[in-house]
């Protein structure tokens, strides 16, 4: 197991996401919307 965690983390690729992805992210974030009552919180997406 200590051999596993010594190794270096291959975590610096550089990642791109592609033009989609990111469009349905922005189109879905602007959708939300949290109301809080009370104590609890409801999501609610407006399409």
């Amino acid at each position: 197991m200590a051999k596993i965690y010594s190794k270096k983390a291959l975590a610096s690729k550089i990642l791109k996401p592609k033009k989609e992805v990111v469009s349905f992210l922005l189109n879905y974030s602007q959708a939300l919307t949290v109301v809080k009552i009370d104590e609890k919180s409801y999501e609610i997406i407006a399409n």
